[in-house]
């Protein structure tokens, strides 16, 4: 069932990008008790298992119906493109307790029984002692399940951003929206986004829309928040399928003889643009190590950089992707 967003040309002037790691935490504990979601991230779980089985989610998955609303103070959208996890945990704790207490209550209507349950009972008997206890089980579960990852996360959902970015400049916002995901359309002004959640339309009224890459909201496309929220459509990232791979895992042994191994891992750690710190995390490698590989990559051709934000971002040419394509036999 759809929903249509209705936009007008102050709305088009308000859309922007935006990366949550709050929003990453809670769809993280989202995908723990879905299934249907684990295909890209089978080697995360494997990894947090025992620290997710330490946290007791069932407050957060109580709030977290399979088709319905969830709440929008859980995660309202970032007021800036690059939020950090504490800023948006206190514009949490920050929500008036009438606010939280209708939002919880829409949420818990969406599964039979969740209203009545000890746990339901007691959220909206008390509100405010739900809004504290809600942060603290998040920030439990950022330490646990996404804080050691971040560097790895934030820099393929800045990489998104950067790309679609470009994009938005080169072909429009009609054309970026079937590219950020099959499930958006535009028509006469309305997008559509075709989903499993309830049939919706909304007038933006001028306040525009985020957009925001997710890596752990595939397969879904989300359509989020109501007044007084901005609107929001969250999508899935480029670039997840590869995301949890090691690098020593998809580097071929042709293209390490010919640059290196670690060299040749630099390379092929370039599924995105990059940045060195985050290759520096995910390769184990001092990152003086990694700007000098960076350095000679760049300079012989297979490579480019540029600044995004607060750091630069390399990303491979068309050499440096056709090197690290294995062909068959070659190894």
């Amino acid at each position: 069932m759809p929903t249509r967003l209705h936009f007008d040309e102050n709305d088009l002037l308000r859309c922007r990008f935006a990366v949550s790691p709050l929003w990453e935490t809670q769809e993280a504990v989202r995908t723990l008790a879905r299934p249907g979601r684990h295909g890209y991230h089978l080697a995360w779980l494997r990894r947090v298992g025992t620290a997710a089985a330490g946290l007791d989610l069932g407050p957060l998955h109580l709030l977290m119906p399979s088709r319905g609303h969830s709440p929008d103070f859980l995660c309202s959208p970032p007021r800036g493109p690059l939020a950090s996890f504490e800023e948006e945990l206190e514009t949490l704790r920050a929500t008036p307790p009438a606010t939280a207490r209708t939002d919880i209550a829409l949420a818990l209507s969406a599964t039979p029984g969740a209203a009545g349950s000890t746990a339901g009972r007691a959220m909206l008997a008390d509100p405010a002692r739900a809004l504290r206890e809600l942060a603290e089980l998040l920030e439990r579960a950022w330490q646990a399940l996404i804080e050691p990852d971040w560097p790895r996360l934030r820099a393929l959902l800045e990489a998104d951003v950067a790309y679609h970015s470009r994009r938005l400049a080169d072909v429009g916002f009609e054309r970026l929206l079937g590219e950020l995901s099959p499930q958006l359309g535009w028509n006469a002004s309305t997008l559509t986004v075709t989903s499993p959640a309830v049939d919706h339309a909304r007038v933006l009224g001028g306040q525009g829309l985020v957009l925001m890459p997710s890596v752990f909201c595939w397969p879904d496309v989300i359509s989020g928040y109501e007044p007084p929220w901005q609107p929001a459509v969250i999508y899935p990232a480029r670039g997840i399928g590869g995301l949890w791979t090691e690098p020593s895992d998809r580097t071929p042994d042709t293209l390490a003889r010919l640059l290196g191994r670690a060299r040749a891992n630099v390379l092929c750690a370039l599924d995105e643009p990059t940045g060195t710190s985050t290759l520096s995390h995910r390769l184990g490698l001092a990152p003086s190590t990694v700007s000098a590989h960076l350095s000679v990559l760049r300079a012989a051709g297979l490579l480019t950089s540029r600044r995004y934000a607060h750091q630069v971002l390399y990303e491979r040419t068309p050499l440096g992707i056709a090197l690290t394509v294995s062909q068959p036999g070659a190894d």
